[in-house]
């Protein structure tokens, strides 16, 4: 399985990667093969004067959904914030081993 990787939103893609728009296009690409592009704050749909905390919730939720779906590429302007929710959404898949693992006792 390809690495995750997290873009700028201006920077380009490779030759062999697939733009998706929607979760259904995502699901048709994953299991064609392909490595998946996505945007997620395009996936959010428009936010009507929702706060910029609420606009950077939107983005962090579609960025784990299309982890969870097999997306491998993700195009933001919150690399660091998607990655970590990108990451912890593969750890929860089973796909990665957690950062970190506790054991509490009570």
């Amino acid at each position: 399985m390809a690495a995750l990787m997290v873009i700028g939103p201006d920077d380009d893609g490779e030759a062999g990667w697939a733009e998706a728009r929607s979760v259904a296009e995502i699901e048709r690409l994953v299991r064609a093969g392909r490595t998946v592009v996505v945007t997620p704050a395009e996936l959010t749909g428009p936010q009507d004067g929702g706060s910029p905390d609420d606009e950077e919730a939107a983005e962090l939720a579609a960025a784990s959904i299309c982890a969870w779906l097999g997306a491998r590429v993700f195009r933001t302007s919150r690399p660091d914030q998607v990655r970590l929710a990108v990451e912890m959404t593969e750890s929860l898949a089973g796909r990665r081993p957690p950062a970190l693992a506790r054991r509490g006792l009570a």
